[in-house]
């Protein structure tokens, strides 16, 4: 449940990330900066999310470097989505 729910934050700051980029640029050009910027503050997340996992909940690197994939891996997956589409429709 707990990736679940990291994956659907992920998913909601990444939606943050493209807002702002809209309002702060309002073209698609600034979106997809936005949705750069997502993926390496994305990553730190995840890291932190992994490094809480084996420090205070006892798992260890081994354990934890499979979530930190997949927690990493589908909002990144969307933000690259959102480029593509973004770049396709100019």
């Amino acid at each position: 449940m707990h990736v679940f729910l990291v994956i659907v934050a992920g998913l909601m700051l990444l939606g943050v990330f493209t807002l702002l980029g809209w309002l702060w640029g309002a073209s698609s050009m600034a979106v997809a900066l936005a949705a750069k910027a997502f993926v390496p503050a994305w990553l730190l997340i995840a890291a932190a999310n992994m490094w809480v996992g084996v420090t205070h909940a006892g798992y260890s690197v081994r354990e934890e470097l499979p979530i930190l994939l997949i927690v990493f891996a589908l909002p990144a997956a969307l933000a690259a989505g959102v480029l593509w589409w973004l770049a396709r429709g100019s």
